[in-house]
This record gives C-alpha cells, sequence and structure tokens, in this order.
C-alpha cells in the first residue's frame, strides 16, 4: 500500500472511530445520572460487551437514596478471556449535580455539538472515556478474537459520592475469589492541554480529619470565668499550617494540609462559643504514612492543650480521622509504556507522568497488586458549568486505548 494509500486508510478509520465513540458518548450523556444513580448506563454498556463476547455480572451494594427512594448501588464487572494478564478499564458512570441549569449554554442533559466541542455533564467526566474505551474493545475483539489474556471493565455508579459501595466493594469480591488485575487503565480525565499529554501514573494519598475543641461557653465580657475554644485552638492551628510534613520526592511534591472548615460561635456577639470545628485534609506523598501525620498532628496539640489557667475551664480537643485512600505509584514499565507508545502513535504527543491532582477510584485498585494509570481527555470544564470536551479527541482517544490493548495483550 502506497503512503498516501495508508494515509486514507488511517484518515476512513480514525473518522470510524469518532462516530462510534461520539454516538455512544451521547448516548450515555442524554441519561441524568447524577451519582449515584447509574440510570441505565450500565445497561447500555453491558449489552455492547456482550456482543463482543463479554461475560457481564452486575454487582449491587449498600443502600442509597437514588431519585428520592432507597437503592443498591448498582456496578459492573464485565470481562472477556480466562487467563492472564488482565487488563481493565476502570470508571463511572455517575456524574455530579448541574447546579441551575439556567447557567448552561446548553441543557445539561441534552449532549450537544457546537463550535467544535460536545457539550453536556459527563463530557469530560468521565462518560466519553467509557465510550471510547466500550469502542476501542469492540474493534480489538474484532480484529483480534483470538487474543491473549483477558479485556475486563469495572464501572461503577457511585465515584462521585462517598465512593463506599463502588470500586472498593467489587474490588473486594474480585479479592475474595482470587480474581486479580494485571493492568488497569482509569479512564479519567487525566490530559490538560492536549490529547494524552499527561498520564497519571500515581495518587497521592488523602487523610482527612475533623477537629472539635471544646471550652466553656460564657460572656464576652468576662472572660475568666469561661474557656474560648477558639483562643485555644489558634497558636496549634497557626504551628499545624505552617509545618513541613516532608519534601516530596521524584515523583510526588511535598505532602500539604489545607483548612476547608472552621465553624464556631452561637450568633450572638457577647457569647464566647463552647465549641470549634475545623476540617483539614492531608493530601501525602509516599514519604509520609498515615500514622507518622496523625502522631505529628496529636503532638502539636497535645503541646498547646496541657495547661490551663482553670482546672475547670480547661479546653480540650478530639480528631476524628478519615482515610480516602493511601498514596500509589505505578513506576515507568509495561503499562506506561504501552500507553505512551499508543499516545505517541495517534498524536505524535511525548507523554509526562504525574502524580498531581485528586483522587480517583485508582486508589482502591493499585493496593491489590495491579499496575494503575489514569488516560483520559482534557480535564479543563469538569465538574463546571458548560462541561465540554473536543469532538476531534473522541475517535484519537478510542484509537489511543484499542493501541494499548494491542501492546498489552498481542505478541
Amino acid at each position: 500500500m502506497s503512503d498516501s494509500n495508508k494515509k486514507i486508510a488511517a484518515t476512513i478509520e480514525t473518522v470510524t472511530h469518532q462516530q462510534a465513540t461520539l454516538d455512544l458518548s451521547i448516548a450515555l450523556m442524554q441519561r441524568p445520572s447524577v451519582t449515584p444513580d447509574d440510570d441505565g448506563c450500565q445497561d447500555i454498556l453491558a449489552e455492547r460487551l456482550r456482543n463482543s463476547g463479554f461475560n457481564c455480572e452486575f454487582m449491587y451494594y449498600g443502600d442509597r437514596q437514588v431519585k428520592g427512594e432507597h437503592a443498591e448501588v448498582k456496578n459492573l464487572w464485565a470481562r472477556r478471556g480466562t487467563t492472564n494478564p488482565v487488563i481493565c478499564f476502570a470508571g463511572h458512570t455517575d456524574v455530579v449535580p448541574t447546579g441551575d441549569e439556567k447557567n448552561w449554554t446548553y441543557p445539561p442533559f441534552t449532549p450537544t455539538i457546537a463550535n467544535g466541542y460536545l457539550w453536556g455533564r459527563g463530557a469530560a467526566d468521565m462518560k466519553t472515556g467509557i465510550a471510547a474505551f466500550t469502542v476501542a474493545a469492540e474493534r480489538f475483539v474484532a480484529n483480534h478474537p483470538e487474543h491473549n489474556g483477558s479485556i475486563a471493565f469495572l464501572i461503577t455508579s457511585d465515584e462521585e459520592g462517598p465512593s463506599i459501595n463502588g470500586t472498593v466493594k467489587v474490588i473486594e469480591a474480585l479479592e475474595a475469589r482470587q480474581e486479580k488485575i494485571t493492568y488497569c487503565l482509569v479512564g479519567e480525565p487525566s490530559s490538560t492541554d492536549t490529547l494524552g499529554d499527561i498520564i497519571k501514573n500515581g495518587r497521592r494519598g488523602s487523610l482527612g480529619a475533623v477537629l472539635t475543641v471544646t471550652g466553656k461557653q460564657g460572656h464576652v465580657a468576662y472572660p475568666h470565668l469561661a474557656c474560648n475554644p477558639i483562643h485555644a485552638a489558634m497558636q496549634a492551628l497557626a504551628e499545624l499550617t505552617a509545618a513541613t510534613w516532608d519534601n516530596g520526592n521524584d515523583y510526588f511534591p511535598a505532602t500539604s494540609l489545607q483548612i476547608s472548615n472552621i465553624n464556631s460561635g452561637t450568633g450572638a456577639t457577647n457569647v464566647i462559643p463552647e465549641t470549634l470545628e475545623v476540617v483539614f485534609n492531608f493530601r501525602f506523598s509516599t514519604e509520609t504514612t498515615e500514622d507518622e501525620l496523625k502522631a505529628k498532628t496529636h503532638a502539636i496539640f497535645d503541646k498547646y492543650f496541657e495547661d490551663s489557667h482553670f482546672e475547670d475551664t480547661k479546653a480540650t480537643y478530639n480528631i476524628d480521622w478519615k482515610l480516602s485512600g493511601q498514596p500509589f505509584l505505578t513506576p515507568e514499565g509495561k503499562l506506561v509504556s504501552a500507553c505512551q507508545q499508543a499516545i505517541k502513535a495517534v498524536t505524535g504527543t511525548e507523554t509526562t507522568l504525574s502524580t498531581s491532582g485528586g483522587t480517583s477510584d485508582g486508589r482502591f485498585i493499585a493496593p491489590t497488586g495491579a499496575q494503575v494509570v489514569e488516560l483520559g481527555v482534557r480535564n479543563a470544564t469538569i465538574h463546571q458549568v458548560d462541561e465540554k470536551i473536543e469532538v476531534d479527541d473522541l475517535g484519537r482517544l478510542a484509537k489511543i486505548y484499542e493501541g494499548i490493548l494491542e501492546n498489552l495483550l498481542l505478541d
């Protein structure tokens, strides 16, 4: 085949990928699957995957309010093949609430193509990613029906909410029956400026805390008869926010702490309140641990809460901790290389590895020993009014995903 014919064939293939991915993206985005409601999205995926030889299993967990009624969270585990390696696409069909729909240029659940973009809730986060991988898997299987290993999908409707009845529960079930994922590709929107410029090959850990300081209520004119919890906490909070927790490493930035909420007061200007509540969060690297962060935090507060002018007005503190996920890292290796090569082949982009950003469901999968990366469309408008994504990126993303499958499952 001549070079010109090859270019024509490649163009036709790209258009085909793009239209297929666009059509499925629209079908998914039309469903208002606000977390934790799947609203039938997984049924659409399961029907498509069964046609390509996948065994599809719905897993239901928990008891959540869905459209005002009690319902279990719906999850889909689909697999084609019985041997290793197992490459799994992980994602979520739930989306965040839209806010006031009057502020949207186009109705958020009426997918609209305008100015080269696909507009609507879920366009970036992450129904187009799910559509692209589905199309990629269909085409890969059609071209290589006797491929090595297995292809799997782990799709939840509980990622944008508490994340307690979704991926974490499916992983527990898979682990219990010793069904292991070798490589996991999370379709979260990882790209920044252009498609494929960033791969997330790890994430920082997330440790949340709610500090409650209890003093003694009283009149502001008689502070000696009261104990102000705000005053009692100020020095400790100042030291907490100024502390250096670690210096990070080649893969992770330094651990950071941010206070997100402070609440106190009775509503009156002449009353010393009894309690103060402070909400803060650590995003931590692999240079420190959950236990070390807790110990250092308690040491700071213990230092400032030991002394008091009156024993009966001594302030006390308590911290309720919640670990949302440990940090994880997938070093350069087979999965990372497969992604880099596929991106370069489709876009010509040299990919940068990153561990920045928030958490994803990859935090539940990595501890099983799987290699985990996140790769998806641009994240410029995620969770925003007028969420949108470039239409031209849809077919290219499907081709990248198909290339990753080829790199990992073909000899």
